[in-house]
Formats: structure tokens, C-alpha cells, sequence
């Protein structure tokens, strides 16, 4: 008998979102698979027994133990015949939800069991009341949830050591984060080598190897990329829209410009704008 479930239908937030959740009071011998999940999930056993069967293993759970599926890998769960379980689940999804999850230990233990007097239980709780009072924005109000969960989990179950690579994939989106932030901001590598106290040599091979080109490269690109929106969709004066990209001389930008798009400023804007701009 499921007490209640919830499908979060808003696709606005690519990098993570709660996809559904829900409590399950289980009848006897109740079983699900074999078969294969489109999302994470996480279940925890609030009372009762059964078996979680996954990548080769029979796993014997009760009650405060959890269970990691993972999309694409077959599974098998069953209820106790004689103390059948009761269990609660979130669902997650998104491009980011993998490399969350791989911050911490459960990611390759698959079970595991909340700490005692934890703050883990409550977040499943947060879901049953937040579905409970529906309304506008509940997307927002179950993926805030679903971060604060993460991070608890980060904090209950860390990863002894997240590997070299871990650490300059996290080094590259915070760089990426950063220059989203401040590109209008008379920023550089020393500047980011700085905010990040890492050695500027170090984080410029980091990106380099990741992204193809130079940290300087992607922060012209990016200026470049948003200059070129504000030329067609906006009526902002040339000096204005230099401004807004971080280039205080507006000779220069217009220099930079041509040198990346072939043209001026003011000649992209009369190529490219096709409908009367809004301020």
C-alpha cells in the first residue's frame, strides 16, 4: 500500500531535481524486478525486512538501513514474507546527480545505514509535507530539499579520498562558475588563481586539458558570446555593452571584436538584428 508518491513534472533544472518520491508499507513478499530504474533513488527502511539484490549480491536490510539504485543497473527488491518492510524513496535526476552522489562513500557501497538521531530521515519528511501543500514554485521548494539532502549525505557518508581526478573536475566548475559570475569584471587567471589558492600554472593546465583552450580564451569567448546577444536583442549603445562585458575601453573591446567576429560592433548589429530591441 503506498501512502503517498509524487512526480516532480518541472524539467527546468537539468543539473538536479527531485524526479518523484514517496512511502511504501509493503504487504508480504512484495517484490519489484528484475528490472532496471531511468533515475536514481535512494530507499530507506523505515520498519520491517527484505532483500535488495544488486550487481551480483543479496543484500539482508531492516530497519534503518538504505538502498542506492542506479540507472541502467538491474535490480531486485523484496519485502520480508513474515515482517514485510516500510519504506520511503526519493528519486533524483539530472546531469550533476552522478558526480554529487560520487562525493560520497554510498556511491560504491550501494547500502548503507543512517546514522543515528540523523538529519537525513527529516528531509524524507520535508517531502511528504511539501507534497502535502501543493502549490506554484513546489519545484523549487523539492530541489532545495534535494541539495540540502546531498549535502547531508556529503557530510554522513564522506568519501575517504575523491581521487585526483574528482578534484580537478571540481576545480574546473568552480573556475567555470566563477568566470560565469564575473565576466563583466575586470578578472584573470591571476585573479582566479588567487580567490582559489591554487598555483596558476596548475589550474590553467586543469583547463586547458578540459576544455580545449585557455582560461583567458573562454573568458574572451564567453564576453564575446554575451556582447553579441546584447547587440541583437537590446538598444544599448556600443560604450554601454563594453561596459557590460567587462571592457572599460570600449576601443579596445571594439579591437577584440573585430579581431573574433570579423566585423565591428555596430556592423554585427545591422547583420544580425532582425527585430526591433528592447531596452
Amino acid at each position: 500500500m503506498k501512502d503517498y508518491i509524487f512526480s516532480n513534472d518541472f524539467y527546468k533544472n537539468i543539473d538536479a531535481m527531485v524526479l518523484n518520491s514517496g512511502n511504501e508499507v509493503c504487504a508480504p513478499s512484495h517484490a519489484y524486478g528484475p528490472a532496471v530504474r531511468s533515475s536514481y533513488m535512494i530507499h530507506y527502511i523505515r520498519k520491517g525486512k527484505g532483500i535488495y539484490v544488486c550487481g551480483g549480491k543479496t543484500y539482508h536490510l531492516s530497519a534503518n538501513d538504505a538502498f542506492l539504485i542506479k540507472p541502467g543497473e538491474r535490480i531486485y527488491y523484496e519485502a520480508d514474507a513474515q515482517d514485510p518492510w516500510e519504506y520511503t524513496w526519493i528519486g533524483m535526476q539530472g546531469v550533476k546527480i552522478e558526480s554529487y552522489l560520487k562525493r560520497t562513500s554510498i556511491f560504491d557501497d550501494y547500502v548503507f545505514s543512517y546514522p543515528p538521531h540523523t538529519e537525513l530521515l527529516a528531509f524524507h519528511e520535508r517531502l511528504e509535507e511539501a507534497n502535502r501543500s501543493w502549490g506554484m514554485n513546489q519545484d523549487l521548494r523539492f530541489n532545495g530539499i534535494l541539495y540540502e539532502y546531498l549535502y547531508a549525505l556529503c557530510r554522513a557518508f564522506p568519501k575517504a579520498d575523491p581521487g585526483d581526478e574528482l578534484k580537478k573536475e571540481a576545480y574546473l566548475e568552480e573556475i567555470l562558475v566563477y568566470i560565469e559570475n564575473n565576466f563583466d569584471q575586470p578578472i584573470s587567471v591571476g585573479h582566479i588563481s588567487e580567490m582559489m589558492a591554487l598555483d596558476r600554472t596548475y589550474i590553467h593546465k586543469i583547463f586547458k586539458r578540459k576544455m580545449g583552450m585557455s582560461i583567458k580564451e573562454y573568458i574572451v569567448q564567453i564576453r564575446m558570446t554575451t556582447a553579441c546577444s546584447l547587440l541583437r536583442y537590446t538598444n544599448l549603445s556600443i560604450s554601454d555593452i563594453s561596459r557590460s562585458v567587462g571592457y572599460a575601453d570600449v576601443l579596445y573591446f571594439s579591437k577584440s571584436f573585430r579581431q573574433k567576429k570579423g566585423c565591428s560592433p555596430s556592423e554585427y548589429r545591422a547583420q544580425k538584428q532582425t527585430r526591433t530591441p528592447s531596452v
